[in-house]
């Protein structure tokens, strides 16, 4: 972890119409509180289940929740990013938000954001989308390979723009307009009616922090509450990927950087000098967690396919993305 130049993560606000297409869509559709949707939530996790997503892994995490079969077993989306609610230090319930990818070329669906009780191991899917001024809305083509929050903002990373902001006020409930979800099929207005591939939630984006340097990525993110500063950086097949913080409220300004110095890692959290490093080994292969504590490193069993880092309930967690080894892991610090 040798610093390195900062300035290639310099971010530029670009708000340009996005505030006013989430404004015009909310201002239609009644938004729900968190704590609302996972109230509503309509699909069930299994404590402990989905063991291949372990593989060899010893000793076990302090604790998992594996996914329900369907999305278990579907190609079509690939979870990617991991938050908590204590990452927002706003939201009143215990909750990890999970981003997913849709990966057919045909037919796109965009991305989703998961909503899931640590609780009541109950977990409801939204769709995010872009909307317009004049109240048309459509899916959103990235990766979603990361995600944060702070506040009531929800940073998702876009891999070679920058930094995607969205309102967790404006979690929009269809029911709330509309007795049906829409076509399943469809998305925005159609007959007079909203469709969002049958999602009961929709959430626009608001805002966008784009990056200025092109050369730049954005694999992964999180938020380091003990110096109070949103963290991301980049994938690389090689040990040349990076890593850089900003200073919460975001301005922009990046506060620092780091040559990551290990390949393939998906995703990286700082706490004080620590850093914490999810490497992965492909679909087959165990992970390892790296832990870089002041230079000194240590490398710890990880599940298969690791990605993002969040901390929730004094545990680093994570979640996997392979098709039937999909988990949101807990491991202690």
């Amino acid at each position: 972890m040798l610093p390195t130049d900062e300035t290639p993560f310099t971010l530029r606000r670009a708000t340009g119409s996005l505030a006013e297409g989430a404004a015009r869509l909310a201002g239609e559709i009644g938004a729900a509180s968190v704590e609302a949707v996972l109230e509503a939530a309509n699909r069930d996790a299994v404590r402990r289940g989905a063991r291949a997503a372990l593989g060899a892994m010893s000793p076990r995490p302090a604790e998992w929740y594996a996914f329900d079969a369907g999305d278990q077993d579907t190609l079509d989306w690939y979870p990617q990013g991991l938050t908590s609610g204590d990452d927002s230090g706003s939201i009143g319930v215990p909750v990890f938000v999970a981003t997913w990818y849709y990966k057919p070329e045909r037919g796109e669906r965009g991305i989703r954001a998961t909503f899931f009780s640590p609780r009541t191991l109950k977990y409801r899917h939204a769709l995010l989308v872009e909307a317009k001024p004049d109240g048309a809305y459509a899916p959103i083509d990235i990766h979603a390979g990361g995600v944060t929050c702070h506040g009531d903002l929800l940073y998702v990373a876009d891999t070679t723009r920058g930094l995607r902001v969205f309102d967790l006020n404006h979690v929009l409930d269809l029911r709330t307009v509309q007795d049906d979800l829409g076509d399943g099929n469809r998305v925005g207005r159609h007959g007079g009616r909203l469709h969002a591939f049958g999602y009961r939630y929709v959430i626009p984006q608001s805002d966008f922090w784009r990056v200025a340097d092109k050369g730049a990525v954005f694999s992964f993110a999180a938020v380091d509450r003990t110096s109070g500063t949103l963290i991301s950086g980049e994938y690389d097949n090689g040990p040349g990927g990076r890593v850089a913080r900003w200073d919460l409220p975001l301005d922009g300004t990046p506060k620092d950087a780091h040559l990551l110095g290990h390949e393939k890692i998906q995703g990286a959290l700082s706490q004080g000098d620590t850093w914490y490093l999810s490497q992965s080994r492909g679909s087959s292969g165990n992970g390892r967690l790296l832990v870089d504590r002041g230079g000194e490193v240590t490398a710890r069993p990880y599940p298969v396919g690791p990605e993002d880092l969040t901390v929730h309930d004094g545990k680093l967690w994570s979640l996997t993305e392979f098709r039937g080894k999909r988990v949101i892991f807990g491991v202690s610090l």
